[in-house]
């Protein structure tokens, strides 16, 4: 039965990991002993797009089936979307409970789910600030019983450390590295989403990827399911003639960070051609909101490190703010305490460089 002890020793536990995969696989573990199940994927998020990043760790699920289950997620599923359980007040849904008993409604459930064998599906969204950090699918077998309403309290509890924890991760620096690799990468999909191309540098990139489920391709490279997804997600868009970007923020084995965005393009005629997905590294302004909401800056303090950045003085800054010197003195306080650091400079080599750009080896830090 989960009790509410049992859920403090596994944020207890969970938050203790180094990784964010070592965090999933901690929560997996632990997890099972309070809240059975028999297969499950654990996805981090980008905060801004809500679209699914690295690290990802599936159990029991084989990794081609990962990219086929996110299809019906983008393409025809209208019940429990991860989308809109991060707007909702209560982030964590059952499929049985949802659909009133009836799943056969689920688009996802009658051709994902049943023919696995699968009767239940627990989703979570871990969401902190209003902002998704991951997304969590837990699995029931046939001939077990559906997820309790105490249950997915039991989850519910877990939302909000476990994405304060993954938020956390962004602070992690960069190894160094010296390998150059500083070219754009470039992959095309076809309509039914096989990689038909790729450059040089794309397999560069792709080879730095983290571990997590993949799809084999024709061309012999795998493809990262969070690379998969986003080129699925911008012909997504592209069918809904949304406006919303196929953009993540994402991580390499080495800690560096990387952009991929994608785009469908169309023929002639106006049809839906071959989506064109782009790796490259990631530009400083991508990567510091990430490092900003791991510090846990208020947005008072975040307008404040801005002015910072820009060379402004503590006068100017209370004249562009309408604070007095006092309380703009007070916030920087409070700024260099949650970084670590105690000078401007290093608040703005914190932020907006040393995520950015490894040290190089050899290097014995700032001078």
């Amino acid at each position: 039965m989960p009790t509410v002890i049992g859920r403090e020793k596994l944020i207890s536990r969970a938050s203790r990991a180094e990784t964010p995969h070592t965090m999933f696989a901690t929560l997996a573990t632990e997890l099972r002993r309070a809240v059975p199940y028999d297969a499950a994927v654990w996805r981090a998020t980008d905060p801004e797009t809500g679209m699914i990043t690295s690290p990802i760790l599936a159990e029991n699920i084989e990794d081609h089936s990962c990219a086929v289950y996110w299809q019906y997620e983008l393409f025809t599923e209208k019940i429990n979307l991860f989308r809109d359980l991060a707007q909702a007040p209560v982030p964590v849904a059952s499929l049985w409970e949802s659909t009133g008993g009836e799943p056969s409604r689920s688009s996802l459930y009658r051709g994902f789910l049943a023919p696995r064998g699968v009767h239940d599906e627990l989703r979570a969204v871990l969401r902190v600030d209003g902002r998704p950090h991951g997304y969590v699918s837990l699995f029931r077998a046939e001939g077990g019983a559906t997820f309790s309403t105490v249950e997915r309290r039991f989850i519910e509890g877990l939302v909000k450390p476990m994405a304060r924890k993954l938020r956390s991760y962004a602070k992690q620096l960069p190894e160094p590295s010296a390998d150059g690799l500083i070219g754009t990468g470039l992959l095309l999909f076809d309509a039914g989403g096989a990689l038909i191309s790729a450059n040089d540098d794309a397999r560069r990139y792709l080879e730095e990827m983290p571990e997590g489920p993949t799809s084999v391709t024709a061309l012999g490279i795998r493809i990262p399911l969070w690379v998969h997804g986003t080129a699925m997600r911008a012909r997504a868009i592209a069918e809904e003639h949304g406006r919303d970007t196929a953009r993540i923020r994402m991580r390499s084995r080495t800690g560096r960070w990387l952009v991929c965005h994608a785009s469908c393009l169309r023929e002639a005629d106006g049809r839906l051609g071959v989506s064109a997905v782009i790796i490259e590294r990631a530009p400083v302004s991508d990567v510091t909101p990430l490092i900003v909401q791991a510090y846990e800056l208020s947005e008072r303090e975040l307008e404040v490190t801005q002015l910072v950045a820009r060379g402004l003085s503590t006068g100017r800054i209370s004249e562009e703010l309408h604070l007095s010197p006092h309380t703009v003195r007070d916030h920087i306080k409070a700024i260099f305490e949650k970084l670590g650091v105690s000078s401007r400079g290093e608040l703005v080599g914190k932020l907006f460089t040393e995520y950015y750009e490894p040290l190089a080896p050899g290097s014995t830090g700032r001078q």
